[in-house]
């Protein structure tokens, strides 16, 4: 690629899906219904843990910020997609593509770190019982969501910081629906070799560590689990973890296909795939996985529906 300036004026083509106009409304009608699906229930069981008393606790505190997480990462992404899909109008200035570095880079390391830290959660709750209040007080609770934003913050930062000071021609393509690094550090006109050993750092400092971690956490689970001696005590413990567990599966499984499969022509139209799998797909799924067998949560939505009811009886 020829040498080109560094500038604000800069303008990236966003290719996103070329796909019929059948495709594109059919394709634009699932993306907004993914959209506002994941907006509206991850924002409901943010309202519900902190309305509801009964949700207090440390796990629904790290889900409400997983859940805030989540309605981040797919605002980042998901509204340009729909305007591409609906205007055809693919340009993206400099800031709006730099905008879009540090909020998805923000809400993607953040719902790894709010996973780990539920992962300790049930570690705790499930190995050392009698002492999880201990461990998991309110202090320790705020001390590892706040050490998940401001590590994610920072991380963002940086990201958005190393990728604007990159040098890009005036009008460049971006085959992504979405400004990714590991696309715009390939159309750089830039000597991107540090960033690129900066990427891999990341990836085992915020990625592979944490997932090794939790991994750690339900192998020490498992094996408290397999030593109560009651079936039906298994069954209420294992059945504590398996929203968290199904969701670490669902984040991590696309992740991991998408970064170790081959390269190749034909991987390249996949990557789209498996990232709007990712960064739609699971988003969308969590409040399900939390709420579809959660008593919970169940019984907070029917107490909150009830308080509602009474509350507009009393108006009218």
């Amino acid at each position: 690629m020829k040498k080109c300036s560094n500038s604000t004026e800069n303008k990236f083509h966003i290719l996103a899906f070329s796909t019929s106009e059948i495709g594109q409304c059919l394709l634009f009608t699932a993306v907004l219904l993914m959209y506002l699906m994941t907006v509206l229930g991850n924002t409901t069981i943010a309202l519900l843990v902190c309305l509801v008393p009964q949700l207090h606790t440390p796990m629904y505190f790290f889900l409400s910020n997983l859940a805030i997480s989540d309605v981040i990462y797919v605002s980042a992404t998901l509204p340009k997609l729909l305007f591409i899909l609906l205007t055809h109008d693919h340009w993206m200035s400099f800031s709006a593509c730099m905008t879009q570095v540090y909020f998805f880079s923000l809400s993607a390391a953040s719902d790894i770190l709010l996973l780990t830290s539920m992962s300790y959660d049930r570690y705790v709750a499930i190995c050392k019982p009698l002492q999880y209040f201990v461990h998991m007080n309110k202090g320790v609770c705020i001390s590892l969501a706040l050490c998940s934003w401001l590590i994610s913050a920072i991380n963002a930062t940086m990201d958005t910081l190393i990728t604007s000071l990159l040098s890009f021609c005036p009008t460049v393509i971006v085959d992504h629906f979405f400004c990714e690094q590991t696309k715009l550090n390939a159309i750089s006109s830039s000597d991107t070799t540090s960033r690129n050993l900066l990427l891999i750092f990341q990836i085992i400092l915020l990625a592979s560590s944490p997932f090794l971690l939790i991994i750690t956490s339900y192998l020490f689970i498992i094996s408290a689990i397999m030593k109560i001696q009651s079936s039906k005590g298994r069954h209420k413990a294992f059945s504590s973890c398996t929203s968290h567990l199904t969701t670490v599966l669902i984040f991590f499984g696309p992740i991991i296909i998408l970064y170790t499969k081959p390269e190749s022509e034909h991987s390249k139209k996949l990557d789209k795939l498996f990232s709007l799998l990712y960064t739609a797909v699971v988003p969308m799924l969590n409040p399900f996985v939390y709420t579809l067998r959660n008593k919970d949560i169940l019984n907070a939505i029917r107490n909150l529906r009830k308080m509602l009811f009474l509350f507009i009886k009393k108006l009218f």
